[in-house]
């Protein structure tokens, strides 16, 4: 967990997967982390890394439930302080435990609707042995998402961003990267300008509305 200290109480939890070394990846979140004024908490999967273990769909969701978990009880911080963060085959475990816990805010880098979709693109449903469902998980999630893709992205067709920002039910604008692939989003200017605004304008409002939405509730008309 960087020590960087944050501009407002928020805390950036990576659940990204990326195509890089340790080396490069700490230099990335070091610098990610002093940019957005977040602290950044990231985690490898069990078989990954130096991670033990075997990796498994199974396995990506109990990861993620002991990454939340540690950031609740051996940090001390509260759900509404975190901003999830997924990147390709890691918005699968963002997406699952976005839909069970409401946190201040998500990114979905790349998403997948599911496996077999991935490889079969015009499958239109999802079957028993499909893998990775998120597509049926995301209008479950009750937090402010935002969804990342490039429209040239040749791992994840840029449709699964679509249909994944189509489904899920609280959303702002999202950034669809012109001429993008799969790997090389970060480099271009817009990601770093629309994280911020995201973490800077967009979820503090979104915060204050339904703070707003949740006062309107116990006011009692004057007969």
């Amino acid at each position: 967990m960087s020590t960087v200290p944050p501009s407002l109480d928020i805390h950036y939890f990576s659940v990204m997967e990326m195509q890089l070394t340790w080396g490069r990846c700490q230099a990335f979140f070091i610098g990610l982390g002093t940019r957005l004024k977040c602290n950044i908490f990231s985690y490898d999967y069990s078989g990954y890394g130096v991670s033990e273990g075997h990796p498994t769909e199974r396995h990506l969701y109990k990861d993620v439930d002991a990454a939340f978990h540690t950031l609740l009880t051996k940090y001390g911080l509260s759900a509404d302080r975190i901003v999830l963060y997924g990147q390709s085959i890691g918005t699968v475990p963002t997406i699952d435990l976005a839909a069970r816990h409401k946190v201040a805010g998500v990114v979905l880098h790349s998403p997948l609707m599911s496996g077999m979709r991935v490889t079969c693109p015009n499958m239109k449903r999802t079957y028993c042995c499909d893998s990775f469902p998120s597509i049926d998980k995301v209008h479950k999630i009750e937090s402010p998402v935002m969804v990342i893709h490039g429209t040239d992205d040749e791992v994840i067709d840029f449709q699964h961003g679509l249909e994944i920002y189509d489904k899920t039910p609280i959303t702002v604008e999202p950034l669809w990267l012109e001429g993008a692939g799969h790997n090389d989003v970060e480099l271009y200017g817009q990601y770093l300008d629309r994280l911020k605004k995201f973490i800077d304008v967009e979820l503090p409002r979104c915060q204050r509305e339904q703070e707003e939405q949740s006062d309107e509730q116990f006011l009692v008309p004057l007969s």
